[in-house]
């Protein structure tokens, strides 16, 4: 039951409705057997001349004094005594059906008690899921394919909510009504509940080696789900180059192969989950006819049992029958439940390597400079920076160049904390970055990327991202800095457009002037532009272009670069390879040198 612990966790905080819904499924149960007991007088009233009496012979009833049960057969005697047969069998009918009115009435009591916090259950799985999510740092997602966690907070999720918490009644119910319904057997004849108490485990037993390895035939159902969800997300992803490389042929085969698999790994768990409620029916009527002969034999025999009990024994042994299987099924589904949970835990529990610092300093403004002090960053094996060192002095403005793969992404991620380094210290105003809250931090910062990230919302919701009050009037001077206040306004809607999925309505160099705008609008002391205007054409570039160099105006900026054209003005340039600085200064002085940056520009300008 380990791992349901983080389920019981978030039930911890409603005992108190818990503890109601005990008392409602116990006075359920307990009105479904008593209405059961109702047909025993009913039979003696229509079929014998016999007086209803306490029917059974059992020392436990005698000594107990079966107080209910007498004292219906007393009034019901005197009812025969002063009404008759017809009057009477009325009276029975009217007691049956307000027995089985109060066991109704209390089973949709408990259920209108329980469903609100099942739901809860999975409303908090669900949103601690988002939230652990949203903490991790991005280096989790490097690892990870981005199908596979889709896949955890849905498909699982789901799963949990109708393998385990969908059957969270039955855990308490079930067993109850078991219970009961055996403490009542006792009471009736205890020869019989005892022989039944010895067969039952043989039950579990074989059940619960069918279920066995549901578990992990459901993990394989869960990870061929995040393949292809994974898939999915990279084909839709990239239509585009799928279509032009005609290589739809090779991403059908790929897909087919892997719905192929997950149909597989699904049938194997249906055949098993699907065998567990069958048998157990067969394995309770097996049961229930080995009750039939044994009480038959003590019945025939005088001995311990009357005919009268025994047929009132029947009916209350029928009540378990349906609340085991049941039960069995829970099993099952709890089994096959286990799996999607150990794929969540294992997203819940991974450690958040960034710590947020809450209780930190507040970074509430940028007043002198962010220093790299003998910086390395490694990632698992590979390192990736080697002691970094270099000052970015309040309003200046610092480039990162050098080839691919030579860590200048990886180190202006640093400044945001989207990784630690694992060596040396990145300071800001002389203190270490880990000793302010990363959210002071980060809320002195921009960051405008090469791709432009954007949300499926209207343009001035986009803009406003960063300052979620920002006024109308705000936003427009914002989009007007960024050159995107004309095309905006050319829209139907206007700043009230829609811009679609990821900004899928725009154009290239509109989607990233409104990431510019959006920047702009925070008026952060920090800016970092990871190679904003590599991936536009001239129209599109010189426009942006012209919107970041308004936006860094007074402004500290730390710049990685690839078209080198745009940097030429930065007041230090750092250039990096194979994670080292191997030169440092302005435009001019390293075009002097005629090192690794001159040939870079070179290269441009040939081309």
């Amino acid at each position: 039951m380990k791992q349901y612990s983080r389920i019981f966790t978030y039930l911890a905080p409603y005992k108190g409705k818990i503890l109601l819904y005990f008392l409602f499924t116990l006075l359920s149960i307990v009105f479904s057997i008593v209405s059961i007991g109702m047909l025993m007088p009913f039979l003696q009233v229509i079929f014998t001349d016999t007086r209803p009496e306490c029917v059974s012979c059992s020392p436990l009833t005698k000594t107990s004094g079966n107080f209910l049960i007498q004292s219906i057969n007393d009034f019901l005697n005197r009812s025969l005594d002063s009404r008759g047969k017809i009057p009477t069998l009325a009276f029975i009918c009217i007691f049956l059906v307000g027995f089985i009115f109060l066991k109704n009435l209390f089973l949709y009591l408990s259920y209108y008690t329980l469903n609100p916090l099942k739901n809860r259950v999975v409303n908090q799985l669900r949103e601690e899921l988002y939230d652990k999510v949203l903490r991790l740092p991005i280096g989790f997602f490097n690892e990870k394919r981005k199908g596979d966690l889709m896949s955890r907070m849905t498909n699982d999720v789901n799963e949990v909510e109708s393998s385990v918490v969908g059957t969270l009644e039955g855990w308490i119910r079930d067993p109850m009504t078991i219970l009961i319904t055996l403490a009542a057997l006792l009471l009736i004849s205890y020869q019989l509940t005892l022989f039944i108490i010895v067969l039952i485990p043989v039950l579990g037993l074989v059940i619960g080696r069918i279920t066995k390895s549901l578990k992990r035939h459901s993990q394989e159902v869960a990870d061929k789900y995040g393949e292809t969800l994974s898939t999915l997300d990279e084909t839709l992803g990239g239509l585009r180059v799928i279509k032009a490389f005609n290589v739809e042929k090779i991403l059908r085969g790929r897909f087919f192969r892997e719905n192929k698999e997950l149909l597989h790994s699904k049938n194997r768990i249906s055949y098993r989950r699907d065998l567990a409620s069958p048998l157990s029916e067969v394995m309770g009527v097996a049961l229930f006819t080995a009750v039939l002969y044994v009480g038959g034999v003590l019945v025939l025999k005088n001995q311990f049992l009357q005919a009268s009990a025994f047929l009132m024994f029947l009916g209350v042994f029928y009540n378990i029958i349906n609340p085991a299987k049941a039960l069995s099924t829970s099993f099952s589904n709890m089994r096959k439940g286990a799996a999607a949970i150990g794929r969540i835990e294992e997203v819940l529990r991974t450690p958040v390597t960034v710590d947020d610092n809450p209780g930190g300093k507040i970074l509430d403004s940028f007043r002198d400079k962010i220093e790299f002090r003998n910086v390395s960053f490694s990632y698992e094996d590979t390192v990736i920076l080697k002691e970094i060192s270099f000052t970015v002095a309040k309003g200046k403005t610092i480039a990162l160049v050098g080839s691919s793969g030579a860590g200048k992404s990886t180190l202006a991620d640093l400044v945001p904390r989207f990784h630690d380094v694992t060596g040396g210290e990145v300071l800001i105003d002389g203190i270490n970055i880990r000793d302010y809250s990363l959210h002071s931090v980060r809320q002195q910062m921009s960051i405008v990327t090469q791709e432009p990230i954007l949300f499926n919302d209207t343009i001035a919701n986009n803009i406003a991202l960063g300052q979620p009050g920002a006024s109308r009037e705000q936003i427009m001077a914002a989009a007007q800095i960024a050159n995107a206040h004309e095309f905006i306004l050319k829209k139907e809607e206007g700043y009230d457009s829609n811009i679609g999925d990821r900004g899928s309505k725009l154009s290239g160099g509109e989607r990233q002037r409104l990431t510019i705008a959006r920047a702009l609008l925070k008026n952060p002391p920090i800016l970092i532009l990871d190679e904003a205007t590599s991936s536009l054409d001239t129209e599109s570039e010189r426009l942006v272009q012209d919107a970041i160099n308004h936006m860094m105006q007074n402004r500290t900026s730390i710049v990685i670069a690839h078209r080198l054209s745009t940097i030429r003005h930065a007041d230090e340039i750092i250039v990096l390879q194979k994670g080292r600085i191997v030169e440092r200064g302005n435009h001019d002085t390293l075009m002097k040198l005629d090192g690794f940056y001159r040939k870079l520009v070179e290269m441009q300008e040939v081309r």
